[in-house]
């Protein structure tokens, strides 16, 4: 029974399959499929089939992207749950990255002249840089996958008209940021409002002066923005039910992102008036992991079911007035959390461009998944971030001996 499901799959899909591979990478293709003879269910011979073709698919479009570097590709798919660090700037590192190898990413980059490590001559030259960094993201993230973003407004000079002290203003940091992505590719899905409570500001204290136009209120919130890539794919997909690709072409569900309906009259399921399944590359990924293990507990769900979240930033100042995490510029866990929960499987990866003390690779971990982290200055964040990650990954958290840190150092290529 099993050798005839398959040999129907394949009869089936030979014109499709000669279309989509050269002859060479179909018989590479078949050969793949040798196990499947071993399988005795009917859904997982499907399941194992689409599987081999995503997989298939995949490696074919990442080869047609040429600036790839093998060490550090193979230090990124090296299949543990290792902690990883890669030192280095994250646009020369992203650029020698496969394109679409990571499940989802999540971030806070530096702000505009807000530390005196992260210094633009002007918003311009700022939002050059973020833009080129973006437009990498794009690149790596792999297809109809989420990056979560975490922004806030500031109050500066964009030094852009003048460099006087007049020339600071409310700069509205979440409004160019959306902007940018869009026209990077990204799909703008969600802005959450992260309520960081009362947070330390000059601008509003203006005791002595209780009148019209001496008033403005205090910056206690973030941006926490959601963003889709869905880059259009004209690849045709086997049908989840049969596994065949006798599909055709519906229309795109959301910009970018095309829909197939099964063709196959054999196919085990049909509606009552003959039609077959409506599917896209999105459900094949999303509708084969809703299993029990890959459930959101519903606490976390309820926490996030409005766009206004409030939850303390973290807390790096001591009563000795000492830094006890080494970085300046931390970020709670609750925001990598929300991503890595709602947009990610267990043992997917998840990429932070700026890894700051590390607090995305640190959830990463501890939620089962391979965490991974870019960070620029490691002579002054090495020590502390380590001592950090250590800090917040006790062995006994994973009945282990020791959380295994591994480092690249992309500047020594």
């Amino acid at each position: 029974m099993n050798q005839h499901y398959l040999n129907n799959i394949l009869s089936i899909s030979k014109p499709y399959l000669k279309r989509t591979f050269s002859r060479g990478r179909l018989d590479e293709f078949i050969g793949a499929l040798e196990f499947i003879y071993n399988i005795d269910n009917r859904d997982e011979i499907v399941n194992k089939v689409i599987e081999t073709y995503l997989k298939f698919i995949k490696e074919d479009y990442q080869r047609q992207y040429q600036g790839a570097n093998k060490g550090l590709n193979d230090f990124i798919e090296q299949k543990d749950d290792d902690v990883k660090i890669i030192w280095g700037d994250c646009l020369s590192v992203m650029k020698r990255m496969k394109s679409e190898s990571i499940h989802c990413m999540v971030t806070s980059p530096p702000y505009y002249n807000a530390r005196d490590y992260s210094c633009w001559d002007n918003l311009g030259d700022y939002f050059i840089d973020m833009r080129r960094i973006i437009r990498e993201s794009y690149r790596v993230l792999d297809n109809h996958r989420v990056f979560v973003f975490n922004i806030g407004d500031i109050f500066d000079n964009d030094n852009l008209v003048t460099k006087s002290v007049w020339g600071k203003r409310r700069l509205p940091l979440g409004a160019y940021f959306i902007k940018i992505f869009e026209e990077e590719g990204f799909s703008f899905v969600d802005d959450f409002i992260w309520d960081k409570g009362e947070v330390q500001s000059e601008r509003h204290k203006s005791g002595d002066k209780p009148y019209p136009f001496y008033q403005y209120p205090a910056n206690c919130y973030e941006h926490i923005l959601v963003f889709h890539k869905h880059r259009l794919d004209d690849t045709r997909y086997p049908c989840p039910i049969c596994g065949t690709l006798k599909v055709n072409g519906n229309t795109q569900s959301e910009i970018g992102l095309r829909s197939w309906e099964c063709k196959n009259l054999e196919c085990f399921k049909r509606s009552k008036s003959n039609r077959g399944k409506r599917f896209s590359l999105k459900t094949l990924m999303t509708q084969s992991h809703q299993h029990t293990e890959h459930e959101i507990p519903q606490n976390f769900i309820k926490k996030w079911r409005k766009d206004i979240v409030k939850f303390s930033p973290v807390i790096k100042i001591n009563s000795k007035g000492k830094n006890t995490l080494g970085h300046t510029a931390p970020f709670p866990e609750d925001i990598p959390e929300f991503a890595i929960r709602m947009f990610t499987y267990q043992g997917e990866r998840v990429l932070d461009p700026f890894g700051g003390s590390f607090t995305s690779v640190i959830v990463a971990k501890k939620l089962g998944r391979i965490g991974i982290g870019i960070e620029l200055n490691k002579k002054l964040f090495r020590e502390a971030s380590l001592k950090n990650i250590h800090k917040c990954l006790p062995p006994t958290l994973f009945n282990s001996k020791s959380i295994e840190i591994t480092e690249y150092d992309f500047e020594k290529e």
